[in-house]
């Protein structure tokens, strides 16, 4: 289990980094620029990835639903908007806005599944924290 916690906290310092140079290159040119570079040298990476390890099967494309497709529409809209913000917010503002609203729309999505909750109020309580921690640092900057 420590492995995966590592990992998870590599992915995080990955995804800042990520952002952080993608806000640069949107910075000096546009943040569509910047997501569509972000996917091309994704999408050259993982297919050397794939040929190198062999780790492809072979895909029938029409065997998969139209809506897991929407996945790769959301990842490059996210990657617009963090281009965009993250040079007006800053990376720690861009980043805990972004957790904030995973949290939020993760507990929406685990509350209209029925998954079982037992910590449903603590959950909320997170939350309202964590949303309020995010807007009194954003008025203080502010004044």
């Amino acid at each position: 289990m420590t492995i995966y916690i590592f990992i998870a906290l590599l992915n995080g310092i990955c995804i800042v980094a990520s952002r952080t140079l993608n806000g640069k290159l949107a910075y000096q040119y546009n943040p569509f620029y910047s997501a569509l570079i972000n996917h091309v040298i994704g999408f050259i990476f993982l297919t050397f990835f794939i040929l190198i390890f062999k780790d492809y099967q072979s895909i029938n494309l029409t065997e998969i639903p139209l809506i897991t497709f929407v996945g790769g529409i959301i990842g490059a809209f996210f990657v617009v908007i963090n281009s965009y913000v993250l040079p007006l917010l800053g990376v720690m503002l861009t980043s805990v806005l972004a957790i904030c609203g995973q949290m939020i729309s993760s507990l929406l999505i685990d509350i209209f599944n029925s998954a079982q909750n037992h910590n449903l109020l603590l959950q909320l309580v997170g939350v309202c924290l964590i949303v309020a921690g995010v807007l009194i640092n954003f008025t203080e900057k502010n004044r």
